[in-house]
């Protein structure tokens, strides 16, 4: 399963809001849903926040295991 719980604690501690990220033209309101609900982005997506936040794909996305 994805999760983007470390890009929420990345912003946290950036002090950068979500809805910026939509201001400056990152990402999308769509995408911001979808991050937000721990949906699948495309990687060009995951790419332009780690740049944009001048960081690792690891401070933006894990993958977790159910079991």
């Amino acid at each position: 399963m994805i999760s983007y719980k470390p890009l929420w604690k990345t912003l946290i501690d950036r002090e950068v809001k979500k809805i910026a990220l939509v201001d400056q033209g990152v990402i999308s309101r769509g995408t911001l849903a979808k991050l937000s609900k721990n949906e699948s982005v495309r990687l060009d997506v995951i790419d332009r926040l780690c740049q944009h936040l001048g960081c690792q794909i690891q401070d933006v996305v894990e993958c977790t295991i159910d079991g």
